[in-house]
C-alpha cells in the first residue's frame, strides 16, 4: 500500500508540472493564481521537540499545515529561526515573526524551526542500574536490574493552557530479547511484535512520576516517545438515581441516630442525676453505719454493766439475806438509768433504721434508673460508624459497661440489704421490751417500799430477776453478734460507697461524653441532610475534571494565528544504542529536494 501510494503521489506531482509548463507558454500573459489575497478555512501545528536521554530539550520544530479555500498569498506567525516549503518548491519569507508563502493546492505545508522555545511540560528520566543512579551514556552494554524512572511536571514559563487540556501518553519500546521481568506499576504494558511497549497516561493539568523496572541484557534503548492532545475523551454521566435513593436512606438514618442519641442524653442525664441522689444517700448511710459502729463499743458495755447489774441484783436477793431498803431505793433508781439508756439506744437505732430506709431507697430508684436493656454488637458497631470521636464513644461502651456490672452486682447482693431493716426493727423492739421492763420493776419497788406487804412478794421478785438476768444474757450475747455484724458491714459497705462514688463520676463523664457526642451527631446530620445533592455536586465538579468540550484550541507558536483546528505534541528523546557511536552520514535539508522532503512527511 506504502508503494502504492508513493506511485499515486509522483503521479500526481508530475502532471501538474506539465500542465502548468504548458500553461505558462500558451497564457504566459495571465496573472499567476498566486498573486491575489488567499485564504484558509483552518490551521493544524504539528510541534516536534526532541530530547536528550535525560529529558532536557534539545530542539524544536513545527509542521504547520492550511486547508486552503482560496488560493493566493496568506500569512502566519512565529518565532521561527527559519522556515522551510514542504508542499513546493517556491520561496517562503520570514520577516522577523512574520511568515508570508503563497498557496495554490488545497492543502498546504510547511516547516518552522525553532530555537529556545519552551515546552509546556518538563520531563525528567532518569536511570539506575543494580540500584546506583547512572548516567544514560554510561550504561550502554550493561546488565543488571534496570530502572527507568520518568518525572512530567508543569513547565511555569508557559501559557498553562496546553498543561491544562493536554492529556500525555508516554510510551517505551522494549526489545524483548533485551529485556525481560518488565514491571509498570502505574502502565500497561502489551506486546508489539517481538518487543514490550509500556504505556503511561498523564491527565491534564497533573504532574507524574513513573517507574519501569526490568532485567536487561547489552542495554540499549529506543528511547522514550510522548504524545501530546487535547483530552477529548467522552465520559457518560453516570445513573446516580440509585445511589442518590441510598444517600438519601444514610442521610436519614444518620438523622435517626442523632434522635437516639438525643433520647440516650436525656437517659444519661436522668442516670447521672439518681446516680448522685444515690451517692448523697450512700454517704449519709456510711456515716451513720459508722457512728453506729463507733457506738457499738459503748453499747457492749452498757449491755454488760445492765447484765452485771443484774447478776448481782439476783444474788442479792437471798431468803437469809437482811433487807436493807436503801439498798432497794437505790436498786430502783438504778433500774431507772439503765431503762432511761436503753431508751435512747432505742432512738439511735430508730433513727438510724429510718436513715437507712432512705439511703437503701435512693440506691435501689438509682439503680433502677441504670436501663436493663443491653445494647449488641452491631449497635456500638453504628456508634463508631456514626462519625463521632472515637475516643469519646470509647469511654462511653466503658462507662455503660461499668453501669450494667453495678447493676448486676447490686441486684446479687441486694437481699443482703434487704435483711438489715428486719434485723433493727427486732433490736430495737427487744431493746424497747427490756427497757419497759426494767422501768415497770423500778416503779413497782419505787412504790412497794411503804407497802410492808411487798417482803412477801421478795421471793417472786427474785424468781423474776433470775429470769430476766438469765434472758439478758442471751441478749447480749446476741448484740456482741451485733455489733460484730455492724463493724463487718460498715467496713465492707465503705468499699461499696467507694464503688458508687466511681459509678458517680463515671457517669458524669458519660453525659459529658453523650452531650459531646450529640453535638457531633448533630454536625453529621446538619452536613449530610443535603447528603444526596452534594454527592452529585461532587460527581459534577468531578465530570468537569474529565470534561474538556469546551477547550477552543490555540496556537503554540503565536497567538496572532487564526483559526487554529488542532496543536499536537510528538516529543522523543534520543536514543541509546550501538549505532551512537558510529559517524554517521548527516544529509543537509537545505540538500533535499521537493520529493525528499515531502516523502519525510510519511516516513
Amino acid at each position: 500500500m506504502k508503494r502504492l501510494l508513493f506511485i499515486v503521489i509522483a503521479s500526481l506531482l508530475l502532471i501538474p508540472s506539465f500542465a502548468i509548463a504548458t500553461s505558462g507558454e500558451s497564457e504566459s500573459d495571465e496573472p499567476s493564481s498566486t498573486q491575489g489575497e488567499g485564504s484558509y478555512s483552518e490551521k493544524h501545528e504539528v510541534i516536534y521537540a526532541t530530547l536528550d536521554a535525560g529529558g532536557e530539550q534539545d530542539a524544536m520544530y513545527v509542521v504547520n499545515q492550511f486547508n486552503v479555500t482560496e488560493s493566493g498569498e496568506m500569512v502566519d506567525f512565529g518565532p521561527y529561526e527559519s522556515v522551510q516549503n514542504l508542499t513546493n518548491l517556491e520561496e517562503m519569507s520570514l520577516n522577523s515573526d512574520e511568515v508570508t508563502f503563497s498557496a495554490t493546492e488545497d492543502q498546504f505545508y510547511y516547516q518552522g524551526n525553532l530555537n529556545g522555545m519552551p515546552l509546556p511540560w518538563t520531563f525528567d528520566v532518569g536511570y539506575t542500574l543494580d540500584g546506583e543512579e547512572v548516567d544514560a551514556n554510561d550504561i550502554l552494554g550493561e546488565d543488571g536490574q534496570l530502572q527507568i524512572e520518568i518525572e512530567t511536571n508543569a513547565n511555569d514559563d508557559v501559557d498553562p493552557v496546553f498543561y491544562d487540556n493536554y492529556l500525555l501518553q508516554i510510551s517505551l519500546t522494549l526489545d524483548s530479547e533485551i529485556y525481560n521481568q518488565i514491571e509498570a506499576e502505574d502502565g500497561t504494558i502489551a506486546s508489539a511484535g517481538k518487543n514490550k511497549q509500556v504505556t503511561f497516561t498523564v491527565m491534564p493539568g497533573e504532574d507524574e512520576h513513573f517507574i519501569v523496572e526490568a532485567n536487561v541484557s547489552d542495554f540499549e534503548f529506543d528511547g522514550v516517545e510522548i504524545s501530546a492532545l487535547p483530552a477529548s475523551m467522552s465520559v457518560d454521566q453516570p445513573e446516580t438515581g440509585e445511589m442518590k435513593d441510598e444517600m438519601s436512606s444514610l442521610s436519614d438514618g444518620i438523622a435517626e441516630v442523632h434522635d437516639g442519641v438525643g433520647d440516650l442524653q436525656d437517659g444519661v442525664s436522668e442516670m447521672n442525676d439518681g446516680i448522685i441522689e444515690l451517692h448523697d444517700g450512700s454517704f449519709e448511710y456510711l456515716d451513720g453505719m459508722r457512728e453506729l459502729d463507733d457506738g457499738s463499743s459503748d453499747l457492749i458495755e452498757g449491755s454488760l454493766a445492765i447484765d452485771d447489774a443484774l447478776r448481782q441484783m439476783s444474788a442479792g436477793f437471798d431468803a437469809d439475806h437482811e433487807m436493807d431498803f436503801s439498798e432497794i431505793e437505790e436498786l430502783s433508781q438504778g433500774l431507772k438509768e439503765i431503762a432511761d439508756g436503753l431508751y435512747e439506744i432505742e432512738g439511735g437505732l430508730s433513727e438510724l433504721r429510718g436513715n437507712y430506709q432512705e439511703a437503701l431507697e435512693a440506691l435501689d430508684n438509682a439503680i433502677e434508673a441504670i436501663p436493663s436493656g443491653e445494647l449488641d454488637e452491631e449497635d456500638i458497631e453504628g456508634v463508631y460508624a456514626s462519625g463521632a470521636d472515637r475516643d469519646v464513644v470509647d469511654q462511653l461502651v466503658e462507662t455503660y459497661e461499668a453501669a450494667l456490672q453495678a447493676k448486676g452486682t447490686y441486684d446479687a447482693v441486694s437481699e443482703a440489704f434487704n435483711v438489715v431493716d428486719p434485723v433493727l426493727s427486732e433490736l430495737e423492739h427487744s431493746i424497747h421490751d427490756i427497757a419497759s421492763n426494767l422501768d415497770m420493776i423500778a416503779d413497782e419497788l419505787a412504790g412497794s417500799i411503804d407497802d410492808m406487804d411487798f417482803i412477801d412478794d421478795l421471793a417472786q421478785l427474785q424468781e423474776g430477776l433470775n429470769e430476766i438476768s438469765s434472758q439478758y444474757g442471751e441478749f447480749h450475747a446476741g448484740l456482741i453478734e451485733y455489733t460484730d455484724g455492724v463493724g463487718e458491714l460498715s467496713e465492707s459497705y465503705s468499699d461499696i460507697h467507694d464503688g458508687i462514688g466511681e459509678l458517680s463520676e463515671g457517669t458524669a463523664e458519660l453525659e459529658d461524653g453523650v452531650h459531646e457526642l450529640h453535638d457531633g451527631t448533630g454536625e453529621l446530620a446538619e452536613e449530610t441532610s443535603n447528603l444526596p445533592d452534594q454527592m452529585q455536586e461532587e460527581i459534577d465538579e468531578m465530570m468537569n475534571d474529565f470534561d474538556h468540550s469546551d477547550f477552543d484550541p490555540v496556537s503554540f507558536v503565536s497567538e496572532r494565528n487564526e483559526a487554529i483546528e488542532t496543536v499536537q505534541f510528538v516529543i522523543q528523546t534520543e536514543s541509546i544504542t550501538m549505532e551512537d557511536d558510529d559517524d554517521e552520514e548527516i544529509v543537509e535539508e537545505e540538500d533535499k529536494g521537493i520529493w525528499e522532503r515531502f516523502l519525510d512527511l510519511f516516513r
